[in-house]
């Protein structure tokens, strides 16, 4: 809405006139997966981390950091030869549960998902993880989040309302970073497959 005022008014003001104008040249990336993401922020730029105990890892993941570590280096190099965008797993599916729960607009996942997942081993050889997403499309009010549902799990968050789009925006790396390590994890573990096969459609 601003951008187009300003538009007009550039069209209005202009001492030389354009023979042709509009509004979006598609440079934005809006609602694309774009190199752009990477190096700029259009939405928010955020990043989560944690260290984790390898007793935990391996209680709770059924794997070890220094496994963990290895699956991350092997998906990168996949990644470059992919050439995807970015260096994560999955946070596409983080992200989309999240956008439809609250109310986000869900095609912005598309440019919302591309972000870089690293994980290390650290002296005490603990594992250490962090996420950094530079371009989350969210917010919390208007559009979507006025809608009941949506709204209600805004409020669950405490989020609904002016000034509260840097949280959600938090709320969004952490889901993505718990994301990253539950799925890495099950690579590791060998039990992506099983837990798809367990949970599959009767």
């Amino acid at each position: 809405i601003a951008t187009n005022e300003v538009f007009h008014h550039i069209l209005a003001t202009s001492p030389i006139k354009p023979t042709q104008a509009f509004l979006d040249g598609n440079l934005s990336g809006d609602k694309k997966p774009n190199a752009h993401t990477l190096r700029s922020v259009r939405g928010k730029k955020v990043s989560a981390e944690v260290t984790i105990p390898a007793e935990l890892v391996e209680k709770y993941l059924h794997t070890t950091p220094e496994s963990m570590v290895q699956f991350g280096k092997m998906t990168t190099v996949g990644g470059l030869l992919s050439g995807t965008i970015g260096v994560n797993a999955h946070y596409a599916n983080a992200l989309a549960a999240l956008y439809i729960a609250c109310g986000q607009d869900a095609a912005c996942v598309a440019e919302s998902a591309i972000g870089i997942t690293r994980m290390d081993v650290d002296t005490q050889g603990n594992l250490y993880a962090c996420v950094t997403l530079p371009n989350i499309m969210v917010g919390t009010v208007g559009g979507g989040t006025g809608l009941p549902t949506q709204k209600a799990c805004l409020d669950i968050l405490g989020l609904h309302g002016n000034g509260k789009a840097k949280a959600l925006a938090e709320v969004a790396a952490a889901l993505c970073l718990a994301g990253e390590l539950s799925i890495v994890g099950a690579f590791c573990a060998d039990h992506f497959s099983r837990a798809h096969h367990k949970l599959a459609r009767k």
